[in-house]
């Protein structure tokens, strides 16, 4: 048998279609690598209470995984799942539940992500007790951070290890703090952590708003931090579903060649998008790769990829071929 039985299936079995375009994208990306570039990951949907932490840690900490862009309920979701897992309701038959039985689990608590339910005392207001208390002392010290900032601070202070419910070698975002990974959350307020942070501001319990940085700031940084990376090495993007996480990042690149002029910027040197959402009228998920470079993002040499699959089964397949599982 191979020392590398996943690899091993795919490359055999994995010839057509969705699964061969599967193939393609991962030899993209290990090319990119091979080549001294740097890959750019983004994360929507409900990514993190799929657990892609289990697959993902291991791609941040094997450096191929170099920055991400992620929505503020991934950010989330991976810390809740870390320090509440025991708590979570799987709901297999959840396609069969009635309006009846969806109350009956918000009276116990449960937030249903599909087939899984996040409890709200033991993941919520457990990680917002955690919070306040370094909000509330940033707010007091004139101090301000991004949110992934302020929960890399709680995982490298250990103010959340004795609640870890799993192994945090298979949390992503615990990952990404012993890398100091370079992170980017547009769009934060959107998740349930921005909308506890808007409650303690209107209460008073954080006295200025912008404690919290959030989104143009986020840009402003992603272009020092594109441009700066880009001039050294090629910049691949590889995009997990679509939304915020996809649009604001790639769009740095015509923002800082078109807005700014800046000339000699590098558009982005891989694309590959996994996402179930099949091509449609005015989509932006559903928009095949081309469409970028009619905005500046990619460009006609650019190797492109599109996977329409379910990225709880994708992402895991072509992080097994480039961890070489």
């Amino acid at each position: 048998m191979s020392s590398a039985p996943v690899s091993h299936f795919i490359r055999h079995h994995f010839r057509h279609f969705n699964s061969a375009a599967l193939i393609d994208a991962a030899n993209g990306y290990q090319k990119l690598l091979d080549d001294g570039g740097v890959m750019f990951m983004t994360l929507a949907g409900a990514m993190s209470t799929a657990e892609l932490g289990l697959s993902l840690a291991q791609m941040i900490r094997r450096d191929k995984v170099h920055a991400l862009c992620v929505t503020g309920a991934n950010l989330e979701e991976d810390i809740f799942n870390l320090v509440a897992h025991d708590h979570y309701v799987r709901i297999p038959h959840y396609r069969q539940l009635s309006p009846q039985d969806e109350e009956s689990l918000l009276d116990r608590g449960l937030n249903r992500v599909t087939d899984t339910c996040i409890p709200e005392e033991e993941a919520f207001r457990h990680l917002e007790r955690k919070l306040l208390d370094v909000w509330q002392s940033a707010d007091r010290t004139g101090k301000r951070w991004y949110p992934h900032e302020f929960l890399y601070g709680l995982i490298r202070e250990g103010r959340l290890q004795d609640s870890y419910r799993i192994d945090p070698r298979e949390s992503w975002l615990v990952a990404a703090a012993e890398k100091n990974l370079p992170m980017f959350v547009p769009g934060w307020e959107d998740s349930t952590c921005g909308n506890i942070y808007a409650a303690h501001c209107i209460k008073g319990d954080v006295k200025n708003v912008h404690t919290v940085r959030t989104g143009i700031e986020y840009m402003i940084d992603l272009a020092h931090w594109y441009r700066t990376t880009s001039q050294a090495k090629p910049v691949g993007f590889f995009q997990i579903g679509g939304g915020i996480a996809g649009d604001f990042p790639i769009c740095v690149v015509p923002m800082m060649e078109q807005d700014l002029h800046m000339e000699d910027i590098r558009r982005w040197a891989y694309f590959c998008q996994i996402s179930d959402s099949t091509t449609s009228y005015g989509s932006y998920s559903g928009a095949v790769p081309n469409e970028k470079i009619t905005w500046g993002k990619l460009s006609a040499s650019t190797p492109k990829y599109i996977i329409e699959s379910d990225a709880t089964i994708v992402a895991p397949l072509v992080f097994a071929l480039l961890l070489g599982e």
